[in-house]
């Protein structure tokens, strides 16, 4: 609502702008005649005005004053709109990473990651660029083209809606034409931002075997082939946005010289015509990049629509009804975890992995899964965590069911020691306090965690101890320091069962 009084305002401010003109012009130009026009005498009483040439400086200041306060108006406009299409922008960014983080672990695992991160980083700034902020200044142009028609019909009827008629029919004409190239390209734009991703994970990701075998220039030929057809359908939407520009400003002008020249023939004096002329040519030069703002916001919407609509779907990813829950206190695990009847299969795959299993680990027990490759190993321990959801059967602690509403106490009783450790960008404290803020880290459980998984004197022997930088995904330590802090990690969650897969 506040930005709509805003364009209200920057509207009426540019309309009194252009209305300041034909009165400034006509006491330049005959000052006689602005003086005996009736509207005036109220001014003119006001001002005490005792001749016409003294209305000079009066008109001067109060068309200075309305160009100031319009142009004011306008930044003020633009400053709020900007603002505001950021802020929105920021919260489809931070609502689709939300709704990305508590999908299901079968969710992720069958999803490309590439998808995801063009949607919160690419695909979201193609909604602040493409489709809000485009919206918002769709809306300013139309309500300041409105105002300003409004002013030139009182100007002269029969030019403004000749001149409103043929811009209209012009843009509807290119509209028309540009639509389904527009529609095709967005598409294009949305499908390889994801491929572009997907390129840079694919070779940075694989960086070492990329390396070792020189397949570098497969990798650049696989980034090449994504990145051209983007930037050209980038550079096509943006072209159709704003080529017109340059032709509807050659039509206002021709329209400008035309109306003087009829203007001329038909007044007897120039004078009398240079008010109104002065009136049409400053309209014209306010309605024309007010009409290419709407349009170029129109193409703008177009060809961002795909991408909206990807970055919608991702927002309607419903949230499972276990993440709703909360971080609610651990389970109270006491005898045994047991799994009865268990059946599960992935998704479109008709082959069970697991069938018919019945399972009892008691507390304190220690065990080992083993089987062939593809025996269901890390799928089973995935179903003790909770990650997924059999098929059929149940998994009960301590004869209690594990379902949506206690999922996650459950979990927080688990710690986990993958196949592959994945730590961040970030210190080896805050790496062994994963998922914990840095605030609220204990060090000496931390320092705990570390003697336990035989870490102690590795870390001691670093120039900043527990605060070394251990680099994306831990490239300066070596595998198995790695694999300790992973150890140190389930160590320092304090947690009472414990997972290790494939952790030899």
């Amino acid at each position: 609502m506040c930005l709509l009084v805003l364009i209200l305002l920057a509207s009426i401010a540019e309309l009194f702008s252009i209305g300041a003109v034909v009165p400034f012009i006509g006491v330049i130009a005959d000052p006689n005649s602005v003086f005996q026009l009736d509207f005036m005498q109220p001014f003119i009483e006001v001002l005490g005005v005792k001749k016409p040439e003294d209305l000079l400086l009066p008109l001067t200041i109060a068309f200075c004053c309305a160009a100031l306060l319009a142009a004011t108006l306008r930044i003020i406009l633009i400053w709020v709109s900007t603002r505001l299409s950021f802020a929105f922008g920021a919260d489809i960014s931070i609502n689709i990473y939300k709704h990305t983080l508590y999908q299901p672990y079968d969710v992720h695992s069958n999803r490309n990651s590439s998808e995801v991160i063009s949607g919160i980083t690419g695909k979201s700034n193609n909604v602040i660029y493409g489709i809000v902020s485009p919206t918002l200044t769709l809306l300013s142009s139309i309500v300041l083209v409105a105002f300003i028609f409004i002013f030139l019909v009182s100007l002269d009827p029969n030019i403004a809606l000749l001149t409103f008629t043929g811009f209209g029919m012009i843009y509807s004409l290119i509209i028309y034409s540009t639509k389904v190239r527009l529609n095709r390209d967005s598409k294009r734009i949305a499908d390889e931002s994801t491929n572009v991703i997907k390129a840079l994970q694919e070779g940075l990701g694989g960086i070492r075997d990329v390396l070792l075998d020189g397949s570098q220039t497969i990798y650049c030929e696989t980034y090449r082939s994504s990145d051209i057809p983007l930037r050209r359908a980038q550079g096509n939407n943006l072209f159709a946005a704003q080529s017109p520009r340059f032709l509807m400003e050659g039509l206002g002008m021709l329209l400008i010289a035309i109306v003087a020249y009829i203007s001329a023939e038909s007044s007897s004096s120039f004078a009398d015509s240079l008010p109104l002329l002065g009136g049409l040519a400053l309209g014209a030069q306010r309605a024309l990049p007010a009409l290419q703002g709407a349009y170029n916001s129109w193409a703008q919407i177009n060809g961002s629509i795909y991408s909206l609509q990807d970055a919608i779907d991702l927002l309607n990813q419903p949230i499972p009804e276990s993440a709703l829950v909360g971080n609610s206190s651990s389970l109270n695990f006491k005898k045994e975890i047991v799994l009865k009847g268990l059946d599960f299969a992935y998704q479109d795959d008709d082959r069970y992995v697991l069938k018919g299993l019945d399972l009892r680990i008691p507390k304190g027990s220690k065990i080992g899964i083993k089987g062939t490759t593809g025996s269901g190993k890390s799928t089973l321990t995935d179903i003790i965590m909770g990650l997924l959801t059999p098929n059929n059967g149940s998994l009960l602690v301590d004869g209690v069911r594990i379902d949506s509403k206690n999922l996650r106490s459950w979990q927080n009783c688990i710690a986990h020691v993958p196949q592959t450790i994945f730590l961040a960008d970030r210190s080896i404290e805050e790496n062994i306090a994963f998922g914990t803020n840095i605030g609220d880290i204990d060090l000496d459980r931390v320092k705990d965690a570390a003697e336990k998984a035989q870490l102690t004197d590795v870390i001691e022997a670093l120039p900043e101890k527990f605060s070394t930088n251990v680099g994306e995904r831990g490239t300066l330590l070596s595998g198995g320091q790695r694999q300790r802090i992973g150890i140190a990690r389930a160590i320092y969650k304090n947690a009472e069962v414990i997972i290790f897969d494939e952790a030899t």
